[in-house]
């Protein structure tokens, strides 16, 4: 059975958030730093020890970033990952747009931002 469009739920774009978990923004940027990390190692087709060999940390902990467990990283470390796996990082601030209630954080990667 398919729910109507009435029924569906609306998300606010931020799916921690609408966890009710705390520091929504932060949990999302990482997330997002995370998937740009794997991307490119999967793309290199590196082993879990390759990559913890290039960003200069263990294998476990590249266990856990690949596992989605990001409670140990900040979000400078992810951007220094990225960094060691030979990724620009570019940061743009910009004026939130009047119609929007919330500034807010978003990370594109090349395919997303044409870079």
């Amino acid at each position: 059975m398919n729910a109507s469009d009435e029924d569906r739920a609306v998300g606010s774009g931020n799916i921690f958030a609408d966890l009710g978990l705390a520091d929504p923004e932060v949990l999302q940027t990482k997330a997002a730093l995370l998937h740009e990390i794997a991307s490119v190692a999967r793309g290199r087709h590196l082993t879990q020890s390759e990559t913890a060999g290039l960003l200069g940390t263990t294998q476990p902990a590249v266990s856990d970033l690949f596992a989605g467990r990001t409670g140990g990283f900040s979000i400078e470390r992810l951007l220094r990952f990225l960094n060691a796996l030979d990724q620009d990082v570019r940061i743009l601030v910009s004026p939130k747009p009047d119609g929007r209630e919330k500034a807010t954080v978003e990370v594109a990667g090349t395919d997303d931002a044409g870079w």
